[in-house]
């Protein structure tokens, strides 16, 4: 219990510098340079750029709905930890609004602004939160469409950046798209990987009732294969396809029914079918031992 509650606070304080990074890379190099990131976070620049709203007080705002969709999708764990890196984003927004411009060089703007906010990020997602809600309703999406997370995020970022374009210049519009790419490659290098589907495989003595949790929590199929330890014995191997964002909730599954599991991520280049998919959140359905 007390090794749990340690991880737990670790956790919060990680994601507490993540966020307190990323606000610091957006008010210090990209904001001042009119440089958008993308997601509910560039939206609130294109606001605060034309009306002069404060963006700690937009992204506070436009997250709300995220919230929600990510709450009935991720659970009570990520609502929470999700609320408090949003609120503390906001307020590290305002309190770096103050500070001046690092630098007022497009390019050094954008490239360190990017790997900064990528760090920030990077780490945060990796502990179980976000700062940005986008990913939560690119989730749902793919859930009933044959787009993928990331193609989703992609295709909402773009539209973004083309309103920049159109509001602030063509140039500003392709520093934000660098920054883009720079910012997901280092959240590549810091996060669980820019891939935004993995595959997971969990060597258990508990399969079934893992398998369960799995698809009442996160809503995916598990393939259950039967596996021989040279040392251990007789195990049960899972296999399930989810997103980035789910994996930290993947984690907590385990560490909750079987401590003593074996859990590899794996990067997934493509996929063929429909194994991803979950066209609804549904734990009272008899889950299927092999597909």
């Amino acid at each position: 219990m007390r090794e749990k509650r340690t991880k737990n606070i670790f956790s919060y304080i990680m994601i507490t510098f993540g966020v307190i990074l990323a606000a610091f890379a957006l008010e210090t190099f990209l904001i001042p340079n009119t440089i958008l990131d993308g997601g509910v976070t560039g939206i609130s620049i294109i606001i605060s750029k034309l009306s002069s709203i404060p963006v700690s007080i937009l992204v506070l705002i436009l997250n709300i709905p995220f919230l929600y969709i990510g709450y009935k999708n991720l659970g009570k764990d990520f609502l929470v930890r999700a609320l408090y890196s949003m609120i503390l984003f906001s307020f590290s927004l305002s309190f770096f609004r103050y500070f001046e411009p690092l630098t007022e060089q497009m390019l050094l703007a954008t490239v360190f602004g990017g790997i900064l906010l990528g760090m920030g990020v990077g780490i945060v997602l990796h502990f179980g939160a976000c700062v940005d809600g986008t990913e939560s309703i690119a989730l749902v999406i793919s859930k009933n469409t044959s787009l993928s997370v990331g193609q989703v995020v992609l295709l909402f970022n773009l539209v973004i950046y083309g309103l920049a374009g159109l509001i602030f210049g063509l140039d500003r519009a392709m520093y934000s798209l660098l920054t883009y790419f720079i910012t997901y490659k280092v959240i590549d290098l810091v996060s669980e990987g820019f891939e935004q589907v993995k595959a997971a495989l969990i060597v258990t003595d508990k399969g079934t009732d893992m398998a369960r949790e799995i698809y009442r929590r996160l809503g995916r199929t598990v393939t259950t294969i039967r596996g021989k330890g040279l040392i251990s014995g007789q195990k049960e191997v899972l296999y399930c396809v989810l997103t980035r964002i789910e994996i930290y909730e993947l984690r907590r599954i385990a560490e909750e029914m079987d401590e003593s599991c074996f859990i590899t991520i794996l990067d997934v280049s493509d996929i063929i079918g429909q194994h991803i998919k979950s066209t609804r959140h549904v734990g009272r359905r008899k889950i299927k031992k092999s597909e």
